[in-house]
C-alpha cells in the first residue's frame, strides 16, 4: 500500500513541482539570453533542435529493448504532428515573444489561467463533469473567474513598488516607462493566448496518450515536428543571418538548459502525469511558478515587484 501511495500520490507531486522549477528557470535565463540580444524565435528554434537530438538516442533504445511497441499509424503521426504545432511551433513562439515584451515573472503569473481554461476545455471534450451542485465543481467554478479576475489586475494594474531597485525620476526614465507598458501588455495578451493553447495542448496529449500508450515516442515525435515547423516559421519570418549567431555564455547555457529541461524532462515527466493523473492535475501546479519566477526575475533580471504586478524595467 505504502508503494502504491508513492507512484500515484507523491511521486506525480514531486514530479510536478520540478517540473516548475525547470520551467521558471529555463524562462528566466531565456529571458537573460533575450537581453543579451538572442532572438526570441531563433533561442525556441535551437533548444528544440538540441532537444530532439537528445531524445534520439533514449527513443532508439526504447524501441529496441521492447518488441510489443505499438505500430504508428498515419492517424497518430497526424496527433504527434498537431502536438508539434500547437505545443511548439506556435505557443512557443508566441511564449516567448510575449516573455520578451515583459517577464517571466507576469508568464508565471498568468499562467494562474491555465487550471481554469483546462476545467472548462475538459468539460467541453468531457474528460470532467461540471455538476453544480457538488462543492468540487462550485470552487472549479469559483477558482476560474478568480483566475481570470486576477489576471486582468496582474496586467492592467501596477501598485505602489514593494521590492526592486529605485529608478530615477527624471522625463527620459519615464518615457521609457511609458513605451514599456504598451509593450507590457502586449506581451501579457500573447501570454494569456499560449496559455489557452497550452490548456488545449494538455487535453490532446492526454487524449494521444490513451490512444497510443508509448510516451517516449510521441515526446520525440512531438519535438521533432515542432523543431521543423518552428525552424520554417523562423526563417520565413527572420531572414538577417546575424540573428542567428549565439554569443558563448548566457546564450548558449540557456539553450543547452531549455535542450535538456525543456524537451527531454519536462515533455516525458508531464506526459507520464497527463496519463496518470489528467490535464486538470498538471495545470493545478502553475500557481507554483509565479512564487518561484518572482525569486528568480528579482534576484537574476532586477524585476520590481509591485502591489497587483510586477514589471522588468
Amino acid at each position: 500500500m505504502e508503494m502504491q501511495s508513492w507512484s500515484t500520490d507523491f511521486l506525480p507531486f514531486l514530479a510536478m513541482v520540478i517540473v516548475e522549477c525547470g520551467e521558471m528557470g529555463m524562462i528566466t535565463l531565456g529571458k537573460a539570453a533575450m537581453n543579451d540580444g538572442l532572438n526570441n524565435l531563433v533561442y525556441v528554434v535551437y533548444y528544440n533542435a538540441l532537444g530532439t537530438l537528445f531524445l534520439l538516442p533514449f527513443l532508439i533504445f526504447h524501441r529496441c529493448s521492447r518488441s510489443n511497441m505499438a505500430p504508428i499509424t498515419l492517424s497518430i503521426l497526424w496527433r504527434f504532428f498537431l502536438l508539434g504545432l500547437l505545443g511548439i511551433c506556435f505557443l512557443q513562439a508566441m511564449a516567448f515573444t510575449g516573455i520578451k515584451y515583459s517577464s517571466p515573472t507576469l508568464a508565471a503569473a498568468l499562467g494562474n489561467l491555465m487550471p481554469g481554461f483546462t476545467f472548462l476545455l475538459a468539460i467541453i471534450f468531457r474528460m470532467e463533469k461540471l455538476d453544480i451542485r457538488k462543492a468540487s465543481s462550485q470552487a472549479k467554478s469559483v477558482g476560474t473567474v478568480v483566475a481570470i479576475v486576477g489576471a486582468s489586475i496582474m496586467t492592467l494594474y501596477k501598485g505602489p513598488r514593494v521590492l526592486g531597485s529605485n529608478f530615477p525620476s527624471d522625463s527620459s526614465y519615464h518615457s521609457l516607462v511609458l513605451s514599456q507598458e504598451s509593450n507590457w501588455i502586449l506581451g501579457a495578451l500573447l501570454i494569456i493566448t499560449t496559455c489557452i493553447m497550452s490548456a488545449g495542448w494538455n487535453i490532446l496529449q492526454t487524449d494521444t496518450v490513451k490512444k497510443y500508450p508509448e510516451h517516449m515516442t510521441i515526446v520525440f515525435f512531438t519535438c521533432l515536428f515542432g523543431s521543423i515547423q518552428i525552424a520554417t516559421l523562423t526563417l520565413a519570418l527572420e531572414s538577417n543571418p546575424k540573428a542567428w549567431m549565439v554569443k558563448p555564455g548566457i546564450e548558449i547555457i540557456a539553450i543547452v538548459f531549455s535542450g535538456v529541461s525543456g524537451n527531454v524532462f519536462r515533455y516525458n515527466v508531464l506526459t507520464w502525469c497527463l496519463d496518470k493523473k489528467g490535464p486538470l492535475y498538471v495545470a493545478m501546479y502553475k500557481p507554483l511558478g509565479m512564487v518561484i519566477a518572482a525569486i528568480m526575475g528579482i534576484i537574476f533580471l532586477g524585476d520590481s515587484l509591485h502591489l497587483g504586478s510586477y514589471k522588468h524595467f
